[in-house]
C-alpha cells in the first residue's frame, strides 16, 4: 500500500496543466486555503463520523494547478496543527497536539461549472512520534467536495485520514471531517 501511494503521489507532480481548465482554481495560477476539522476515532481509510473526539486540525494549504492522467488536479504544500483536549475512547487526545508538514496532490474526478469532487493523497512528517501512530512519517488520504462562490473564493467539505501505512508497530490513524475556504489568485 505504501509503495502504491508513493507512486501515485510522484505521478501527480509529473504533469503540468493549463489553469483555465482546472476546476479547483478557474483561471488563477495559485490557491491558498484554510481548513478546520473535527477528529473522529476511526481507523478506516474512509472514516465514518460516528465517534467524534476532542481532537481538531487547523490547516493552511498553498496549491498550484496540475493534472493527473489528463484529469484536473492540484499540488499543494500543507502545514497543519492538531489539537487534542482530554480523554475519550481510551486515548489521551492532548498527547496528539502535534504540527504536521506534508506535500499532497488532489484530483477532481467529477466537476461542473461551479463544483468539483475528488480524492487526494499526500506524504509528510509530524513533529514527533506518539503511541497512536508510532512514526513521524505520515501518509494522507482525502475525499472532498468543493463549490465556487465566485471566481476568487470557494468552499470545500472534506474527510481526511492520516496513517503511517504500517511502517511502524502502532497504526491507529488520525481522521477528520471538516470545512475549508479557498482563495484563488
Amino acid at each position: 500500500m505504501k509503495k502504491i501511494i508513493t507512486f501515485l503521489f510522484i505521478i501527480m507532480f509529473a504533469f503540468g496543466a493549463n489553469a483555465a481548465s482546472n476546476p479547483f482554481m478557474g483561471n488563477a495560477q495559485n490557491q491558498i486555503a484554510f481548513y478546520l476539522g473535527q477528529g473522529v476515532d476511526n481507523g478506516y481509510i474512509v472514516p465514518m463520523p460516528d465517534k467524534p473526539v476532542p481532537f481538531y486540525i487547523a490547516q493552511v494549504k498553498y496549491s498550484q494547478p496540475a493534472s493527473f492522467f489528463r484529469m484536473p488536479a492540484r499540488v499543494s504544500l500543507n502545514l497543519a496543527e492538531t489539537a487534542g483536549f482530554g480523554k475519550k475512547y481510551g486515548w489521551n487526545w492532548t498527547d496528539f497536539t502535534i504540527p504536521i508538514f506534508f506535500l499532497s496532490g488532489d484530483t477532481a474526478l467529477l466537476y461542473g461549472e461551479k463544483w468539483y469532487a475528488g480524492i487526494g493523497s499526500g506524504i509528510g512528517m509530524q513533529a514527533q512520534e506518539n503511541d497512536r501512530l508510532g512514526a513521524k512519517l505520515l501518509f494522507e488520504f482525502r475525499l472532498f467536495y468543493g463549490y465556487h462562490i465566485n471566481e476568487n473564493w470557494g468552499v470545500e467539505l472534506y474527510a481526511q485520514h492520516f496513517s503511517n501505512a504500517n511502517t511502524a508497530e502502532e497504526n491507529h490513524s488520525y481522521a477528520f471531517f471538516g470545512l475549508g475556504i479557498a482563495h484563488n489568485f
